[in-house]
């Protein structure tokens, strides 16, 4: 190894002699590089090697700046980082940064030929990766300016990934980037009055037929209008490809109707068709334009649901009517046409039991203004959702706005029909709405209805809200009532316990009897993996109202009782809490 490490570092000496004969270092400075290097060489000749190491050395390489003799100085150095990234790489294969690494600095310092190599072992290595492909084609395109060599990588790409719709996507924008790039050379060869003879100009590629084949091939394996659509918005980023397009669109209206992406698609267009649109002088002129580009658009999606009556149909007509009335407009009857289109639409696709959940919320606040519309809408929802959560939270809470004298019963029948396990959000807009309108006791059936519940966080969760509630009513004697009727009512939570911990401490003088009784029958539930509440009890001892002369005996308890991990951390704890690394009890 020695040898090895000896001939490496000898075979640098010649450039740094000559960097420090240019005046770039000093003959100490070139000494300490020496020396840096010797050690990292011995790093990574080392039997267990860290990536590290390398990146170490590539960076101490990488950051010697000079602008003499380049040729002579400069090669020699970027030969020895390549070399180093190439041991780097074939240790680390899997690393993809490392080869991103190695590209980003044949990039910056090598050849172009040297980053087609680079790509090439990547590749034989991540052929798995569309992405890769993709890269490695583009810098082909982009840095060597190949648009065989890129076009083959996407071939070998599809080899890998028949089926990949970015592979696709980005080889239809090379070829017609390439079409491009060809129409230019011509147009400037013709203004220069060149002779073409000796260039090559195919009409057919010069239209964009090896897109065309490209996109032939695509929809041939993908069958999707959202990737038709994709490969025609790509297509018209180029001016020269409107025959291309009117296949696509032909494609699209003939193999897709069955799509309401397409039909969305297709209406959408209208917005663009053309018309006065800002040529019109006045605000009113414009927004009376843009109408009826709306109107058309609308036409548009009324085949669609004639043609295509399902969910996804009516939920890209609704988005669309929800869309246009979200912008901005000074003219209030254009606002007004929007809100009216949008309601009539929603309105259908309700009684075609088609409106997505997602869209009652958008209708019901459309109706703020009309109370009686909204609960109506708010009852229609509930019924085409009754098993939905947030369907019926919204609902209730609009009809708890509208003072409504049902809603008791409409709450047992949300309870009724929804999944327990996502029942707590509407037991707590249930007490919310018991507290700000019912007697103290109806509010307390609540509570204790609530606490049947079959679903374990459910009953917890609302024991603690029941307390709370208890002791904000009531007061301390309340509270307590409350807590004692509840301590052996399983499941019980721990913030149970410690509330009443609380709100016993929040009187002028608690009562140290009852903080034990508290935290016992906590222990009793969760002592034998819950450290922190047997150190709490402990530093509760130690405060104003306890006795320091129980700690012992509640350590020795713990120590008993706590298994696991809770062990180790309870005595790590408490040894900090003797040594006065941990605070008293709050």
């Amino acid at each position: 190894m020695a040898e090895i490490v000896q001939q490496r570092i000898e075979d640098r000496i010649p450039e740094l002699e000559q960097l420090e004969r240019v005046g770039l270092f000093t003959k100490k400075e070139v000494k300490s590089i020496i020396k840096r290097a010797t050690a990292l060489e011995y790093k990574l000749h080392r039997l267990i090697v860290n990536k590290e190491d390398f990146i170490a050395y590539i960076q101490v390489r990488r950051h010697i700046h000079y602008h003499f003799k380049r040729e002579e100085i400069e090669f020699p150095i970027i030969h020895r980082i390549t070399s180093l990234f190439r041991r780097a790489t074939k240790k680390w294969k899997d690393d993809v940064q490392l080869w991103f690494s190695h590209v980003a600095f044949c990039k910056k310092w090598g050849t172009k030929m040297a980053i087609s190599k680079v790509f090439s072992s990547m590749l034989a290595i991540h052929p798995d990766k569309p992405a890769l492909w993709i890269m490695a084609a583009k810098s082909e395109l982009e840095d060597r300016d190949s648009s065989e060599s890129a076009r083959h990588l996407f071939l070998r790409a599809l080899r890998f990934h028949p089926n990949n719709k970015k592979v696709y996507q980005e080889y239809f924008r090379m070829e017609l980037l390439h079409c491009e790039k060809l129409r230019q050379q011509k147009e400037q060869l013709e203004k220069a009055e060149m002779d073409l003879g000796e260039y090559e100009f195919s009409p057919e590629i010069l239209s964009g037929k090896l897109a065309e084949v490209v996109y032939r091939d695509a929809v041939g394996k993908i069958k999707e209008a959202g990737f038709v659509i994709s490969l025609l918005n790509i297509a018209t980023i180029f001016d020269f490809t409107k025959e291309l397009q009117d296949l696509i669109l032909n494609d699209l209206q003939t193999n897709y109707t069955e799509d309401s992406v397409t039909w969305d698609f297709m209406a959408k267009r209208e917005l663009d068709a053309p018309g006065a649109g800002d040529e019109l002088p006045t605000a009113k002129g414009r927004a009376s334009d843009i109408n009826r580009r709306e109107e058309r658009c609308c036409q548009v999606y009324e085949e669609g649901v004639k043609s295509l009556n399902t969910e996804p149909m009516w939920t890209c007509y609704v988005a669309f009517c929800l869309e246009r009335l979200k912008r901005k407009t000074n003219v209030q009857e254009l606002k007004d046409k929007r809100q009216e289109r949008l309601l009539t639409v929603m309105q259908r696709a309700h009684d075609s039991s088609l409106l997505k959940e997602s869209y009652y919320k958008n209708w019901i606040l459309l109706l703020s203004g009309d109370a009686e519309g909204a609960a109506r809408v708010a009852m229609t929802a509930t019924q085409r959702y009754s098993q939905s959560v947030s369907v019926w939270s919204l609902s209730l809470q609009t009809l708890m706005q509208l003072g409504s004298g049902d809603i008791g019963r409409l709450f047992q029948d949300a309870l009724t029909h929804v999944n327990p396990k996502e029942s707590l959000p509407l037991w707590h807009l249930q007490v919310q709405w018991s507290i700000e309108n019912q007697s103290p006791e109806d509010t307390e059936a609540v509570f204790k209805r609530s606490l049947l519940s079959p679903v374990s966080a459910v009953a917890m969760e609302m024991k603690e809200k029941y307390l709370d509630w208890s002791f904000s009513t009531g007061g301390y004697k309340k509270a307590r009532k409350t807590f004692m009727s509840l301590q052996e009512n399983r499941p019980l939570s721990k913030a149970f316990f410690t509330r009443m911990i609380g709100i016993e401490k929040k009187q002028e003088m608690p009562k140290m009897n009852n903080l034990r009784d508290y935290y016992e029958r906590a222990l009793q539930e969760f002592g034998t993996f819950d450290d922190d509440l047997w150190l709490q009890y402990i530093l509760e001892e130690q405060g104003t109202y306890g006795e320091p002369q129980n700690c012992g005996k509640i350590h020795w308890r713990a120590m008993k009782f706590l298994e696991g991990e809770s062990v180790e951390r309870f005595t790590t704890r408490y040894t900090l809490f003797q040594t006065g690394h941990l605070g008293g009890a709050q």
